[in-house]
């Protein structure tokens, strides 16, 4: 599932998040450079409902 993270300083960044610990996150997007963000820069964090999937192994597309 696609997401879109609002930071503090008002910049959103969209992919999907592929780890995430304590402290921080990794954001993995498609064609630009995987992201890791400190979870204390983010703002909030939505889910991409205009976003179409491309993932390889997404469960929702494998059950169509």
């Amino acid at each position: 599932m696609s997401v879109v993270l609002k930071l503090r300083d008002g910049e959103t960044v969209s992919g999907w998040i592929e780890y995430f610990d304590d402290m921080m996150l990794r954001l993995t997007r498609e064609g630009k450079p995987n992201l890791f963000i400190y979870k204390s820069q983010i703002r909030t964090i939505t889910e991409n409902a205009g976003a179409n999937s491309k993932r390889s192994g997404n469960r929702e597309e494998a059950t169509r």
